[in-house]
């Protein structure tokens, strides 16, 4: 944000030496002045102040050159040492000026009327005051100029005949009393004492003398004279003295010499000095032994008036600023040794003011200076800077205090930048604000902070490319300190903003993408501004506490993830309470919630990489392993209550014998089960939820979830690879795999599959396999009414499973029915029992069995059945094995599994459950099915078991 340069500025600056304590205009301290200046220039020298032309003087140098300290030439070519050394530029004069100039030559003109000239004073004032100083000189013959009072010796001196009327001549010797009384009564060089008469004498003669119209007594000239050089005299050790001191107090002394320096700019133009500086300077230091004044002085005095017209001539020359800093510059390059309370109190005023003036500039320097007026800048920062400084060097001097190393400049520097950062911040701020609250009704989408973050961009793109180049000469790090205070103004805002939020919105992503950016251009500028600093910067990058705006947006999409995990999570709770698992419900067979799962994931996918936001693999693994939970829960509930194989299996009953007619039912028991088998197919799973039918759509359920969670894994994947987070080329996704919930899914399924077969064969079967089956007579009792059964369950399955995993369900059933049919010949309890004729039938009821899962090559296939059922054609020749064979295989078995532990009789082997020919439990459960005296009698005698429950 630049204004306007401060071109035509016109300001009122303090006046560093206040009032004289006496009325008297500028006109009258100019005349005087001019006085002074005559009369220091004619002591010096016999010859006057001549002016010769250029051309005359290359041809006269030889012959006067003792007179070169009074006749000086005006050219611009002599003139150069001063502007030179103040760093100001030669005009080259128009065509109408140098013709003008060009006849100049040809009249000769001394410095005195050029300064005559540029000081406005008449040429009738001048001859008058030319005509005073012979007279003044001719009755003080032998006297510096320094040790007479000048105007004393005006007012004995000046006659009404050198004056056009009376009232001049009053006027004159007016002015003159005024002087004597500023110069010794209040700005006296040393202080007057309240002993000494001579002040209230003075006073009361320049209040009491009048001026009569044939001149002055001598008698009453001489009462003044005395009173006059008693208080002029004076001394600071009160050693006697031929200098008089009237006009080397403060502040009359520098009004004085202001004047004198003001002749140094032109009269035609106020903006420029004149070419003759050099000259018109030199004989001007003439005075300084009569005003008390050295080169440090000058510098200082002059330094102020060249400032001075900067500021009163509008700010258009900046030239003059630039000599002004320069000036204070050389005062800066020597120090002051010894205290001087007079040096003191001129500079501490003078350099008040200009430090202030540039303060208040530099402070605001975006409101001042701009791209067109570095120059200018330099000036203000030069002058500034080098006025700090000499206070700073001079209050350590005045104080006798060892100065601490303190950078001045740097510390200053410092201070500009920051203060006019914050300024510049806080008006784009407002402003910002201010149109923004004033299109509200436009619905303006940008968020006020990301325009203010575009805007600090620009600001210390800015401040790097045109303020920071001039600054950096008194501060090495200037654009690192300008972009560190944008970054705590900018921060401050940033923490209010995010105090705010609580939830990830558009309008926060976009804010804190901005800071983001924002804080890597303002670190990268303060990184290039130190790479030749000492401690490589390392101190403006800690000033920038990180704004963590990545942590921002990670903590944001972190929360918005936990709240739709936790949402989804309740919905899955109080879902799958209501699900019914109705094998209608849907063309899938699949549960209703499963389908609202896995859509709500998925949006909830595409929703997380439509923000906008940078996309972090973290993040995505956060995203994908809390989904990856959640629908575990949802798996690990939907297949939960509904048994495992365990939960059907029957207990097995405890070992018998047979006996005569034990497998003989009678006529009534058997019309009971029929009943009882009737009753229970076709009832089965009314409003069950854990029913066949219900177990496949849990099954299908599984199933979905799982090709659901396929489905994502490869969305995710593509996604990462559209962000470029992993190569086009890479098959995987850095582990954004859901395991925990597609291991539960084939968990689940293998359960699922277990529980529904084993309920099919145990549960849904169990009057027409383990209650009847085999029960009684083989021959009365065959598999055929337990096929027809299983056939209409199979059938179930097959219609409402999925084809995925529709094998796995009727293997699962197929394992079962092999299972249960081994449990009715080896486990049947006391009403099953087999003799050798009953093989054959078995045999074939297996074989049908079989038949039924291969039905004629359209279920499964005959490796996997023929695998299935090994254990079963195994087992089954037990049953046509003889008895004594049998018992004699038993015992074998028994005895090489028991060692020496079984000489005292054969132990009873325990239940594996793990039935196989040669394994003792499963010959000895044949033995006890077997309905044979023989057995029975071994079983009788061996183990003393019972004939009955």
């Amino acid at each position: 944000m630049v204004n306007m340069p401060m071109v035509g500025a016109v300001e009122d600056l303090p006046d560093p030496f206040g009032e004289l304590g006496c009325p008297i205009s500028d006109s009258e301290l100019r005349e005087t002045a001019y006085e002074l200046f005559v009369g220091a220039c004619r002591s010096s020298g016999s010859k006057p102040l001549t002016y010769i032309p250029q051309s005359e003087k290359k041809a006269e140098r030889s012959s006067s050159s003792t007179a070169l300290s009074l006749q000086r030439s005006l050219t611009s070519s002599a003139a150069g040492k001063v502007k030179a050394a103040l760093g100001l530029k030669s005009k080259s004069p128009r065509k109408g000026e140098w013709e003008g100039e060009q006849k100049g030559r040809k009249s000769a003109a001394t410095i005195g009327e050029q300064m005559r000239a540029q000081m406005g004073v008449s040429q009738q004032t001048d001859s008058r005051v030319r005509k005073v100083l012979l007279r003044v000189a001719a009755g003080q013959l032998g006297r510096r100029f320094e040790s007479i009072v000048l105007p004393l010796e005006l007012l004995q001196h000046f006659r009404p005949s050198d004056f056009t009327n009376q009232l001049e001549y009053e006027a004159c010797m007016k002015r003159n009393f005024k002087l004597l009384e500023l110069g010794l009564l209040h700005h006296p060089r040393v202080p007057l004492s309240k002993s000494d008469t001579s002040a209230q004498r003075l006073m009361q003669i320049s209040r009491g003398f009048s001026v009569k119209p044939n001149g002055k007594t001598n008698e009453s000239m001489e009462v003044l004279r005395s009173v006059v050089m008693s208080l002029a005299g004076r001394s600071f050790d009160d050693s006697p003295s031929n200098e008089c001191h009237w006009a080397d107090g403060y502040p009359l002394n520098l009004r004085l010499y202001q004047m004198l320096l003001e002749a140094c700019f032109d009269i035609n133009d106020e903006t420029s000095i004149i070419e003759e500086v050099d000259e018109v300077l030199d004989f001007v230091k003439k005075t300084w032994v009569v005003l008390g004044l050295n080169q440090r002085l000058h510098n200082i005095c002059f330094s102020w008036v060249l400032f001075l017209h900067y500021v009163e001539t509008g700010q258009i020359e900046n030239d003059l600023l630039f000599a002004a800093s320069n000036l204070l510059t050389e005062v800066e390059r020597e120090p002051e040794t010894t205290r001087d309370p007079e040096y003191s109190k001129i500079l501490n005023v003078i350099l008040n003011v200009m430090l202030g003036w540039a303060e208040k500039r530099l402070l605001t320097y975006h409101e001042t200076f701009h791209s067109g007026n570095t120059e200018l800048m330099q000036s203000v920062v030069s002058l500034g800077i080098s006025s700090a400084k000499i206070l700073a060097q001079h209050a350590s001097l005045e104080y006798r205090k060892k100065r601490k190393e303190v950078d001045i400049a740097r510390d200053r520097v410092e201070t500009y930048i920051r203060s006019s950062v914050r300024s510049d911040f806080a008006q784009r701020m407002e402003k910002i604000s201010l149109i923004k609250r004033s299109s509200n009704n436009q619905q303006t989408s940008i968020p006020i902070l990301s325009i203010l973050a575009q805007e600090v961009t620009e600001m210390a793109t800015n401040e790097k490319e045109t303020y920071s180049v001039i600054l950096k000469r008194w501060h090495p790090l200037a654009a690192g300190v300008a972009v560190a205070t944008l970054h705590r103004c900018y921060g401050k805002e940033l923490k209010q903003f995010v105090s705010s939020i609580s939830e990830l919105t558009p309008d926060a992503v976009q804010v804190l993408i901005t800071a983001d950016k924002l804080e890597k251009c303002l670190v990268q500028i303060a990184v290039e501004d130190s790479v030749d600093s000492d401690d490589g910067g390392k101190a403006i990058i800690k000033e920038m506490s990180p704004y963590e705006a990545e942590t921002m947006i990670n903590t944001l999409v972190k929360s918005w993830m936990r709240t739709r995990l936790d949402i989804l999570k309740e919905w899955v709770d109080r879902n799958l309470q209501q699900e019914i698992w109705n094998a209608q419900a849907n063309k899938e067979h699949v549960a209703p919630s499963a389908v609202e799962v896995l859509r709500t994931v998925d949006e909830t996918v595409e929703a997380f990489f439509l923000l906008p936001i940078p996309i972090q693999p973290d993040l995505v693994a956060d995203l994908v392993t809390g989904f990856d939970r959640c629908l575990q829960h949802y798996i690990t509930k939907a297949k939960s209550g509904c048994g495992t194989r365990n939960s059907y299996i029957p207990s097995m009953p405890a070992l018998t014998r047979c006996s005569t007619g034990s497998k003989f039912f009678k006529k009534k028991e058997k019309s009971q089960m029929a009943l009882r088998r009737k009753s229970q197919v076709g009832s089965s799973n009314v409003g069950d939820t854990f029913g066949i039918p219900q177990l496949c759509v849990r099954i299908n359920t599984m199933q979905r979830m799982r090709s659901g969670i396929d489905y994502l894994e490869k969305k995710i994947i593509t996604h990462m690879r559209n962000s470029g987070l992993i190569d086009l080329n890479s098959s995987n996704g850095l582990g954004m795999k859901f395991e925990l919930s597609a291991a539960a899914c084939l968990e689940g399924i293998q359960q699922l599959c277990e529980a529904t077969g084993f309920k099919v064969i145990f549960h849904e079967l169990s009057p027409v396999l383990w209650d009847s089956l085999y029960a009684g007579e083989v021959s009365s009792s065959r598999i055929e009414p337990f096929l027809q059964v299983l056939e209409k369950y199979l059938e179930i399955i097959a219609t409402t499973v999925h084809d995925r995993v529709r094998t796995r369900a009727i293997t699962e059933v197929m394992k079962a029915a092999f299972e249960g049919f081994l449990l009715v010949l080896l486990a049947g309890g006391p009403s099953r029992a087999f003799t050798l004729q009953d093989y054959a039938m078995i045999d074939e009821d297996f074989k049908l069995l079989t038949d039924l899962f291969w039905s004629n090559g359209d279920g499964l296939p005959t490796d996997l059945i023929d695998k299935l059922s090994t254990t079963v054609k195994r087992v089954l020749p037990l049953l046509r094995m003889d008895t004594e064979g049998l018992i004699q295989q038993f015992s074998q078995v028994t005895l090489e599994n028991h060692g020496s532990s079984a000489k005292s009789g054969l132990p009873l082997p325990p239940t594996s459950g793990q039935w196989n020919p040669t394994e003792p439990n499963t010959l000895l459960r044949v033995l006890c099915h077997r309905n044979d005296v023989v057995a029975s009698k071994f079983l009788k005698k061996t183990y003393g078991l019972p004939n009955k429950l």
